[in-house]
């Protein structure tokens, strides 16, 4: 199983070295020297970390073969993939891999259906599932415990108390309102 660590940012210096942003709770572990990870797009690696080291409460990694700031620059936005045993969980009783995430059904606490989960998208600030409602149509939910009030792998689902007009589609919103949708 293949899990996300990392996301490589600007260049930092000359020398090749580059920012990444976090993605793991074991950077020690995934993302120390002799390392080698897989990247998205895949045309870009495997890439093997040379060095690494904390700046300005930033990790700094420098890779084999990356030497100037130009060829850093080059690696902006990859993702660093690394391999990770399929029993292996996360330590915290309320923290998740993606990939036990992805494909959960969505419901409200009273039972209604919102969706599915299709991807988790890693901001700076949060997390957020990209729901896909039975429509085809996505709805982001912020991953934070006063929304996602549950997570039950056993079942399959999440449920969630979002607040008002976070999934409510716009014909809902309009005709609780008694106002028109395509207004």
């Amino acid at each position: 199983m293949q899990l996300v660590v990392a996301r490589i940012g600007r260049a930092h210096g000359i020398k090749g070295e580059v920012t990444v942003e976090v993605r793991t709770d074991e950077p020690e572990l995934r993302l120390g020297p002799g390392a080698v990870l897989t990247t998205d797009p895949a045309s870009v690696g495997p890439l093997t970390i040379e060095t690494g080291r904390v700046h300005s409460g930033r990790l700094l990694l420098r890779f084999a073969g990356v030497s100037d700031r130009t060829a850093a620059e080059a690696l902006r936005n990859t993702l660093l993939i690394a391999d990770v045993d399929p029993d292996e969980l996360p330590e915290e009783e309320d923290e998740y891999y993606d990939h036990q995430l992805i494909d959960l059904d969505v419901v409200t606490g009273d039972g209604k259906e919102v969706g599915r989960i299709t991807e988790i998208s890693h901001l700076p600030t949060q997390d957020l599932f990209v729901v896909e409602r039975p429509d085809g149509s996505e709805v982001y939910v912020p991953f934070v415990s006063e929304i996602v009030t549950e997570i039950d792998l056993e079942e399959q689902r999440a449920v969630i108390d979002p607040p008002p007009g976070l999934i409510d589609d716009r014909a809902e919103i309009a005709s609780s309102r008694g106002e028109d949708a395509g207004a």
